[in-house]
């Protein structure tokens, strides 16, 4: 047997190995967290994860980072990843900058408010969310492009060269790689260009074959040498108005000449001690976490005790009165004068908790814009932290798995259905099965409102928690939940991602329930008071770090700074540091 030489470094690794391990057993609900000293990329695809350490090794910053993974993730998460999409950013910096970045899709200007609609009004199935006439104008491009020339220190082509790589070269497949593609097959038998990408000579790929991508290897080329343009103008563009020409869509020249970022004031609100800086519409994350915390801040969910009947009560009745804000009132500001001052005011936050019976479930039917005390989007998120103090929090999309099933010819640009995130119908459910108002109407140019929560804690003006994940609708609930448990209820942060959710939207009037999220008598006192609990929905992912130690106000491990933590409810992503 080989002697193992103990080095002074390697007793030190052994030692932080071990403390860390006994942290993260503390609870023993889950595995302890990936420590590293001096960044962490926490991503829904391991290459793409591995791709942004390997930036923050070669001395970029998270900004850098976030941009490298962004198009890696266009390579090999093809069901999110995207160039086709888009997204929003929110960055808090090392000297205390916070900003916002709106790269989210855009209504073409030939869009009109009644567009999936038949002569009798009627919503028409499928008309908004598979296809050519469902693809907003993609924006992530554009996002990924601004960020890394405002706040990011590297070359684009530094950048982007991992990705052409991967997309020219192919990637092996894992099963969860494999799991993902497979819920689309049948689309993909449907689109021929989409087919040739995305099916192995028409069957589905199995683990351990290559999936590669020449067609977007050469897009990802013209982006490098061109940024913007190379997407937005040249032969890729013309490809992307002739594919939706072909496909009976809007989009033309026009559109992509006119799409612009937007950088925008996050919002921020307070809880117990800690600054929480999220999106601002035209996603309705932040405004809605914030008014979730604002409520709850008013009840002692820590004396009460995690998932006892009471605090699951009042975390529901949170949900629901904030879900008729967020469908009500809520749209891209371009277009709408949002309420924030009201719905982000702890005044207000005491209005609804008086609203709130202690006791009994309310009924979502009778809770309403216009009644006091309510005055008149499948996705990927990553989240990044680096050796200076910068933390960066990215949640993009193509909406459904997929988008719009739909790629542009020649481009190997997987398109998405983000027009689906409008109001086709007040009144009809969206696929998030979301009722939504005249706020978020369609009209051409504007952005339709989002769930998207990209989101980072902070404590003394330092980011301590950054966080997010995909899931539509179930955005915003997810991040409510991981930081009621590293704020209230001190979990570290593996423990935080992994405890089972609940999810209430106020329509319809259900709270979906994960397995093993509470117990049968909990289940009994809840049914009892007047709740409606149903199945799971979906999965979402998150992806988390703490900044610090392993939990908040924890004592860190060894000279570990940064502690990552990878959704295990789909079997793809990597939580990865150094």
């Amino acid at each position: 047997m080989q002697q193992i030489h103990w080095t002074p470094k390697l007793r030190a690794a052994v030692a932080a190995v071990l403390a860390l391990a006994a942290a993260g057993a503390s609870n023993a609900a889950s595995q302890a967290p990936v420590a590293a000293e001096h960044g962490m990329v926490v991503s829904a695809q391991h290459l793409a994860s591995k791709v942004g350490v390997d930036v923050l090794k070669r001395g970029g910053n998270a900004v850098d980072a976030a941009v490298a993974v962004g198009y890696a993730l266009a390579v090999v998460y093809p069901a999110a990843g995207n160039l086709g999409g888009g997204g929003f950013m929110t960055v808090q910096l090392a000297d205390g900058r916070k900003t916002f970045l709106d790269f989210r899709e855009k209504a073409p200007l030939a869009a009109t408010a009644n567009m999936y609609l038949d002569k009798d009004g009627n919503v028409v199935k499928g008309l908004s969310t598979n296809g050519h006439l469902a693809v907003g104008v993609p924006g992530s491009v554009s996002g990924m492009e601004y960020a890394r020339e405002k706040y990011g220190t590297m070359k684009r082509a530094d950048l982007i060269a991992p990705s052409i790589q991967l997309a020219d070269k192919g990637f092996a497949l894992e099963q969860g790689d494999i799991d993902m593609l497979l819920t689309a097959t049948a689309d993909f038998k449907k689109d021929p260009v989409s087919g040739a990408i995305f099916l192995n000579k028409g069957e589905p790929f199995a683990v351990g074959q290559k999936l590669v991508q020449k067609d977007l290897a050469k897009t990802l080329r013209e982006i490098s040498a061109k940024g913007p343009d190379g997407f937005y103008k040249g032969w890729v563009g013309n490809a992307i108005v002739a594919s939706s020409q072909a496909g009976k869509g809007i989009i033309t020249q026009a559109d992509l000449d006119q799409y612009k970022t937007r950088e925008l004031a996050p919002v921020e609100c307070d809880y117990r001690g800690y600054r929480v800086v999220s999106a601002p519409p035209p996603s309705s994350g932040g405004v809605i976490i914030c008014e979730m915390l604002n409520i709850l801040e008013g009840y002692p969910l820590k004396d009460l005790g995690f998932r006892s009947a009471q605090s699951v009560h009042y975390q529901i009745e949170a949900m629901r009165h904030a879900y008729v804000d967020r469908n009500s009132y809520l749209g891209d500001p371009d277009f709408v004068k949002n309420p924030l001052d009201r719905l982000l005011d702890k005044g207000y936050a005491e209005k609804i908790r008086a609203a709130i019976d202690p006791k009994k479930a309310g009924v979502s039917k009778d809770i309403k814009p216009g009644v006091a005390p309510h005055e008149g989007s499948n996705t990927t998120h990553y989240s990044i932290t680096d050796q200076w103090g910068n933390a960066v929090s990215v949640t993009y999309t193509l909406n459904d798995w997929f988008g719009a099933k739909v790629t542009a010819a020649k481009t190997g640009v997987l398109l998405n259905n983000e027009m689906d995130d409008f109001t086709s119908k007040i009144g009809v459910p969206n696929m998030y099965g979301l009722v939504q108002g005249e706020a978020n109407a369609i009209a051409p140019g504007k952005r339709p409102l989002s769930s998207m929560s990209p989101t980072i804690v902070s404590k003394d003006g330092k980011p301590v928690f950054v966080v997010g994940t995909p899931g539509g609708s179930r955005i915003i609930t997810a991040v409510l939940h991981t930081i009621l448990n590293v704020v209230d209820y001190g979990m570290n942060v593996q423990e935080a991602v992994d405890a089972p959710r609940f999810h209430q939207q106020w329509l319809p009037d259900v709270t979906n329930v994960e397995t093993f999220a509470i117990s049968p008598d909990t289940r009994k006192i809840l049914t009892d008071m007047g709740h409606n609990l149903g199945v799971p929905q979906p999965a979402n992912h998150l992806a988390a770090i703490i900044v610090g130690a392993p939990s908040l106000g924890g004592k860190p491990v060894g000279a570990n700074r940064f502690y990552g933590a990878n959704d295990p409810r789909r079997n793809t992503g990597l939580a990865a540091g150094y």
